[in-house]
């Protein structure tokens, strides 16, 4: 069977669009990327760092949530967060993001059920060349 690129293409977005409808199907829950402001208010005290600039968030769904098992001297938490390609492909044009990577390079952490966790690691889940989903491991 020989395919063709457009058809590549056509299998990478189904695919896509099928991640989506897993993690939905998962639970379909959300979750908040913390990012920092980057806008300081016009202020003498602020220029001294005297104010916090506070932060923005952004939230992406469809998102699974797995458990995954910490060592007794690791942190008290570890979540891996299965995010739509979707959702992340939407929030990192809005963020101006120049990449995936970027925009979770930027982040200061994800907010899942009250709690802030801090994100160690990104892996991208390709299909047909295509992203379908992220793999986000974070710890609290």
């Amino acid at each position: 069977m020989n395919m063709s690129s457009p058809e590549i293409a056509g299998l990478g977005a189904a695919a896509a669009r099928a991640a989506d409808a897993m993690l939905r199907a998962l639970g379909g829950d959300q979750i908040t990327i913390v990012f920092p402001l980057v806008q300081m208010p016009n202020d003498p005290s602020a220029q001294l760092g005297l104010v916090d600039p506070g932060v923005q968030e952004v939230t992406l769904s469809p998102v699974a949530v797995l458990n995954l098992p910490s060592a007794g001297d690791g942190p008290r938490r570890k979540l891996q967060f299965l995010i739509s390609n979707t959702a992340v492909a939407s929030a990192v044009v809005a963020q101006n993001s120049a990449s995936a990577d970027a925009f979770f390079d930027s982040a200061l952490g994800i907010n899942y059920g009250n709690d802030l966790f801090h994100i160690e690691e990104v892996v991208p889940e390709y299909f047909a060349g295509v992203a379908c989903l992220y793999r986000v491991t974070a710890v609290e």
